[in-house]
C-alpha cells in the first residue's frame, strides 16, 4: 500500500459524514484533513484517518481509512485496488471491514472468461432492436395476470347450481319404467347411439363427415371420415397444416445450404461427396452451438436506414483535450439531471464544481507504455452518443492489469434501455479489446459490492 515517511507536520484526523454514491462507493462534501504529506515514487499523498459516521443509518456507520492523492502513477493505483482501495475523485479510501457497518467487497471480473447470461442477452438485444428498428420494449407489470383468457376458461354452456339450489327430485335416480320410456322414444325418432356420438363429435373441432346419403335406420352405418376443420382463432393449432419449425433449425438449414453452395462453386469439377456434406454439417452445428458473445451483439452491422445511431467515444479526462472540453457542459448537465432524478440530490449538490471534483479530477498520471494500449493508461470518460446527444457517460480508469469502473450516469429518459447493465457489458468488451494490444490487461473492476445498499445490488 502507498505508505511513506512523513515529511511535514501532522494534525489529528477529523470525522466527516459522507454518502455512498454509485460504483465508486463513498463520495460527498469533505474538508481536507491536516496534511501529513509523503512521497512515494512520484506520487504526492496526503494521508488521513477517516471515520465515515452515520452514512448507512447504523450506530457505528461506515468506517474507512483514506488519503488524498494529488498525483499517482497508474501502477501505484493498480497496487492499491488489488488490496481493496478505491478512489473517488482524488480521494482514495479503504473500508475497515471488521469495524464498518456495511462490508464493501471488491468486485473483479475475468473479462476473457466472461459469458453472457440470458438476462444480459436480453439487454443487448433490446438496445440492438431500438437502434436498428426503433422498438421500445414494454415492461409487463408483475401484478398483471399471466393469461388474459381467464373468461374462456370460466365460461360454460350450462348454469352452475350449488347443492342448496338442487331439488330432491333432481337427485332421485331414474326408475326402470322411466328408462324403458326413454328407449322407446329413441326408437321412434330413429336416433341411434352412433349418431348421438357423431353429433357430439361435430360440436368439437374434429368433425365427422358421413357420405352424402343419409343412413337408413336399421342398416349398418358406413365408415365415417374424420376431417380436421381449422380451429377458431386462439383455440389451438391448425392440425390440417404442417407443424411449425423452430427458427433456429431454419437458420441452421439455410447456413448449411449456403456452405454447400459455396463449396460447389469452388469445386465445380469435383462435386462434394456425402461424407463431405456430413463434415460441413458437423462444422456448422459446432459453430452454431457456441454461445454468442458480447461482441456478436454490439459489433453487428446495422441497416442503412436504421432510425438511430449509437456511438461510443473514449475521451481522456483532461481540459487540454478538445473533445473533453467541447462536451464538458453537456456532460455536466446530464450528470445533474441524473443525480436529481435517481439520487434525489439538490441542484447545489450536483453543480459543475461538484461534477469536476467528483468525476473529472483524477490523481492518475497519463502514461503511454510501448506495450500498452493505443489510448494509453489513465482516467477516461466513455461517452455514449445517441443521435448526436450524450445519453450516458461511464467514468473508467485504464490501468496496467485492468479497467476500473469508477461511476456511471445516464439520461433517466432512456432508463428503459437498462443503460447500467449495457454499459457494464460494453466495458467488459472494451477490456477484451484492450487485451489484444496489452496482454497483461485482462480484468474488469466494478468497484464495491454492498449488499445492504439497494442501489448497489444490480452488480
Amino acid at each position: 500500500m502507498a505508505t511513506a515517511a512523513a515529511t511535514a507536520r501532522t494534525r489529528p484526523a477529523t470525522s466527516r459524514t459522507v454518502r455512498p454514491r454509485g460504483r465508486a462507493g463513498c463520495e460527498g462534501s469533505r474538508e481536507r484533513a491536516g496534511p501529513r504529506q509523503c512521497c512515494r515514487r512520484r506520487g504526492l499523498l496526503e494521508a488521513t484517518g477517516l471515520r465515515l459516521a452515520g452514512a448507512a443509518g447504523a450506530e457505528g456507520g461506515l468506517r474507512a481509512a483514506g488519503m488524498w492523492a494529488h498525483s499517482m502513477t497508474v501502477q501505484d493505483y493498480q497496487d492499491l485496488i488489488d488490496r481493496g482501495w478505491r478512489r473517488s475523485g482524488k480521494y482514495v479510501y479503504k473500508p475497515i471491514m471488521n469495524q464498518t457497518c456495511c462490508p464493501q467487497y471488491t468486485i473483479r471480473c475475468q473479462a476473457l472468461c466472461f459469458q453472457t447470461s440470458k438476462s444480459h442477452k436480453k439487454v443487448l438485444k433490446k438496445m440492438l432492436k431500438f437502434i436498428s428498428k426503433g422498438d421500445i420494449s414494454k415492461v409487463v407489470s408483475e401484478e398483471e395476470p399471466m393469461d388474459s383468457h381467464i373468461e374462456d376458461v370460466v365460461a360454460c354452456d350450462f348454469a352452475y347450481k350449488s347443492e342448496s339450489h338442487v331439488s330432491q327430485s333432481e337427485l332421485t335416480p331414474l326408475s326402470v319404467d322411466h328408462t324403458e320410456r326413454v328407449e322407446n322414444e329413441d326408437k321412434d325418432t330413429g336416433v341411434t347411439k352412433e349418431e348421438v356420438n357423431v353429433q357430439k363429435v361435430e360440436s368439437g373441432s374434429p368433425q365427422i363427415c358421413a357420405d352424402k346419403d343419409t343412413p337408413v335406420p336399421g342398416e349398418p352405418s358406413r365408415p365415417a371420415k374424420i376431417v380436421h376443420a381449422p380451429p377458431k382463432p386462439g383455440k389451438g393449432a391448425d392440425l390440417s397444416k404442417p407443424p411449425c419449425r423452430k427458427a433456429k433449425d431454419i437458420r441452421k438449414e439455410r447456413k448449411l445450404q449456403k456452405l454447400l453452395q459455396n463449396q460447389m462453386c469452388t469445386f465445380e469439377d469435383s462435386p462434394l461427396q456425402a461424407g463431405d456434406q456430413i463434415f460441413l454439417l458437423q462444422n456448422s452445428k459446432s459453430k452454431t452451438n457456441q454461445p454468442k458473445t458480447i461482441e456478436d451483439f454490439i459489433f453487428v452491422s446495422l441497416p442503412d436506414d436504421a432510425p438511430h445511431k449509437l456511438e461510443v467515444r473514449l475521451v481522456p479526462v483532461s481540459f487540454e483535450d478538445s473533445q473533453f472540453k467541447s462536451s464538458f457542459n453537456q456532460s455536466a448537465t446530464l450528470f445533474a439531471k441524473y443525480q436529481m432524478a435517481i439520487h434525489k440530490d439538490t441542484p447545489s449538490d450536483c453543480g459543475e464544481n461538484e461534477f469536476t471534483r467528483f468525476l473529472c479530477d483524477s490523481p492518475l498520471e497519463a502514461e503511454n507504455a510501448p506495450n500498452g494500449p493505443e489510448c494509453g493508461y489513465g482516467s477516461f470518460h466513455q461517452q455514449y452518443w445517441l443521435d448526436g446527444k450524450i445519453i450516458a457517460v461511464g467514468v473508467i480508469d485504464i490501468l496496467p492489469y485492468c479497467v476500473s469502473s469508477v461511476y456511471l450516469y445516464y439520461d433517466p429518459d432512456y432508463s428503459f434501455l437498462s443503460l447500467g447493465v449495457y454499459s457494464a457489458l460494453r466495458e467488459i468488451a472494451f477490456t477484451r479489446q484492450l487485451h489484444e494490444k496489452a496482454p497483461d490487461l485482462c480484468f474488469y473492476y466494478m468497484g464495491f459490492y454492498i449488499h445492504s445498499c439497494p442501489k448497489m445490488r444490480y452488480k
